[in-house]
């Protein structure tokens, strides 16, 4: 029996076709087996005891030359032909059997996705089961298994090491998770007792030796220094391969190695890995998977948002025992949520265990302006979405109607609306999100599930409220903490900020925002005066006072009703440069506002003082969550609270005296 077995394509693509070749072994045993190859997968059946010839061909060949081979392979007289590239000698060479060259006129599965799978199913081999892979066509010989055995033991490492190995280059960039992203995963590995070995060709050297500068020693890199039998017996040797698409994860799924793959553009169904234990980390971007070697929106989103933990949680979920990972229900989900800075940081625990329930899923944030820096750089989150529902060119139903278009366009199969407004209803209707859930007041009935909405008797705190449309998912919540992200460039705002006042590191920094953008919820001016000169004189604080642009005025009655100076950053701060300032501080002292939220969010102490009497309105909903919070709140027997229409110049605000917060300041200072 004469068989010719052809595979004129890449390394990894040549992998895949093995179990073909597995198959034809084991129904064929003492077949002479010739393979038509290219040059650079070659390796992979040269001096290859399972075949009897190897006939190495550049499928760009000229015409004459491929003429030429025909000819050639003609006066062999096979007796089978097997093309799994539907090649011109699998349709014109002379054999008894001829198999494959109308391969992809005929008909496959749907549930038929993998290549490797169809590869087979053309074959007439419908199974690739444990029993064919002691005929597998890759041989790893005594002298690749010593080349490895003598790298490990000249690094002194013990039997016992953990060896995990990294591929982190692929043919083509577009498959290539970013350098950083590899070193952050690196370092993370490395603490956690893993010895990371770098595998790769000539093209993968740069970010291989990128990797080994910024781990130092703690990295063994054998990019372009092992052939594919000594990487093959590596991957043996090992207990995981993290990747990209590329040809060493089609080698790794042969050998049956687990895999933690990162893929990008192209489809994990058709090319994943294919190993018994496998994972897939990807973010299901709207125009996932396209196949394309250049990213039409020149972002490549579908990779960007794949950050380090997103693959370290694969990575422990493999070596926990998971086979696969588990096909999540939304792969794409929107929140909505377009009122203000502390109701938007109210519901980053939303974002935190919608993450967690779903690992992979690409995550939006539809936010006012103003508010998209509370989340720009929080790692659960894939995009933030800003809406200007006030500026001049977002008023009236065209601007809505094109905002809804592009909102389609994204694909979003849930959206999560947490403040409801007819606005944001009708918007999410038009934009035909499928499952649209959020509260039954406003237009609720745009929406395919609602809950009942009970805020305005404030019996629960605000994030709780947020919360229970999570919980309607099925979703109980783990980490509750309102999570706002700490810049770079902020911190370096406040470092030169304090090098210019002189406020050294070892100084008490007292910050108040005497500010709100209600009349009921401003404490008098002059008050927040006498108790920032008091804690001053006592505890030697520095103060600082911040506010909004529009609240400058409000701001400086305080300065100057102070008898100590104070640093007047009122209208200077953007929202990150307040998270950085007020993780420095030792007190935070405000009203009931959005800037009191960033303080808990950062750790900060806080004293909120608190008017009103409208449960919906009262601290039990609105009031700061941290541990070291204080809330200062007194009634005076209304039984209507007007808001700011009081009719009582706010007396439940001026009930709560200075003493009341000095005392609150000394119990948290003790």
């Amino acid at each position: 029996m004469k068989i010719l077995f052809v595979t004129l394509s890449n390394i990894g693509d040549c992998i895949l076709t093995l179990p073909v070749l597995d198959g034809l072994r084991q129904k064929y045993p003492d077949a002479a087996i010739t393979c038509l190859v290219p040059a650079r997968p070659g390796e992979i059946f040269i001096n290859n005891p399972a075949v009897s010839q190897v006939i190495t061909f550049n499928k760009h060949a000229k015409l004459t030359d491929k003429i030429k081979l025909f000819f050639s392979l003609s006066r062999m007289n096979f007796d089978l032909v097997v093309d799994l590239r539907n090649s011109f000698f699998g349709a014109f060479l002379p054999a008894k059997q001829r198999s494959l060259f109308f391969g992809q006129l005929l008909w496959i599965p749907a549930k038929i996705k993998h290549m490797q799978q169809r590869h087979l199913f053309r074959a007439g081999m419908f199974d690739y089961s444990k029993g064919n892979r002691k005929y597998q066509s890759l041989i790893i010989t005594q002298q690749d298994s010593d080349y490895i055995n003598r790298i490990l033991t000249e690094r002194n490492l013990a039997k016992s090491t953990k060896l995990m190995v990294i591929a982190p280059g692929a043919r083509s960039q577009v498959k290539c998770w970013d350098k950083q992203n590899f070193s952050q995963l690196c370092s993370q590995l490395i603490k956690e007792g893993n010895q990371i070995i770098l595998v790769g060709d000539q093209f993968d050297q740069p970010v291989c030796d990128y990797l080994e500068q910024a781990n130092g020693e703690k990295i063994i890199n054998l990019c372009a220094k092992t052939n594919l039998g000594q990487l093959a017996a590596l991957l043996k040797q090992s207990q995981l391969l993290i990747t990209n698409d590329s040809a060493v994860m089609h080698l790794a799924s042969y050998l049956n190695v687990p895999v933690v793959a990162i893929f990008g553009p192209t489809d994990e169904k058709k090319y994943g890995p294919w190993s018994e234990r496998s994972m897939v980390v990807k973010k299901d971007v709207f125009c996932r998977p396209c196949a394309k070697a250049q990213c039409r929106f020149g972002n490549l989103k579908c990779l960007v948002c794949i950050k380090p933990p997103d693959v370290l949680s694969q990575v422990k979920a493999i070596l926990a025992g998971k086979k696969e990972a588990i096909e999540q229900g939304y792969r794409r989900i929107l929140i909505v949520r377009t009122d203000r800075l502390g109701d938007v940081l109210l519901s980053t625990p939303v974002i935190k265990a919608l993450r967690q329930k779903y690992p992979q899923a690409y995550i939006s944030m539809m936010v006012s302006s103003y508010t998209r820096e509370v989340l720009e750089g929080n790692p659960d989150l894939d995009e933030v979405i800003a809406f200007d529902k006030d500026a001049k060119n977002a008023q009236g139903w065209l601007s809505d109607f094109k905002f809804s278009r592009m909102l389609g366009n994204k694909k979003f199969d849930l959206a999560i609306v947490l403040h409801p407004t007819n606005r944001m209803h009708l918007m999410i209707f038009l934009a035909g999100i499928p499952k649209r859930l959020g509260y039954d007041r406003k237009f609720g009935f745009l929406l395919t599930d609602r809950i009942k909405h009970t805020k305005q008797y404030g019996e629960k705190h605000e994030s709780e409220y947020a919360l229970d449309l999570v919980r309607f998912l099925g979703i109980e919540p783990v980490d509750k903490n309102l999570y706002i992200p700490i810049k770079q460039e902020s911190e370096k705002w406040v470092e030169d900020l304090f090098g210019r006042m002189q406020i050294k590191n070892n100084d008490k920094l007292l910050i108040i925002h005497p500010t709100a953008s209600c009349p009921s919820r401003i404490w008098p001016a002059e008050r927040y005066a006498q108790v920032a000169d008091s804690l001053a004189q006592k505890h030697g604080f520095k103060v600082v006072i911040v506010s909004g642009p529009a609240d400058i005025k409000k701001s400086q009655e305080v300065i100057n009703n102070m008898r100590l100076p104070a640093l007047d950053l009122s209208g200077k701060t953007s929202i990150s440069q307040l998270a950085s300032l007020l993780k420095r501080c030792q007190l935070f002292i405000s009203t009931d506002s959005g800037p009191m939220h960033v303080a808990t969010a950062v750790g900060a102490a806080v004293i909120t003082i608190f008017g009103r009497s409208q449960a919906g309105l009262s601290p039990r909903r609105w009031g700061p969550l941290g541990e070291k919070s204080r809330v200062l709140y007194k009634t005076v027997g209304c039984t209507v609270c007007l808001a700011h229409n009081c009719k009582k110049d706010f007396a439940c605000l001026k009930a709560t005296t200075v003493e009341d917060v000095l005392k609150a300041a000394e119990e948290i200072l003790l």
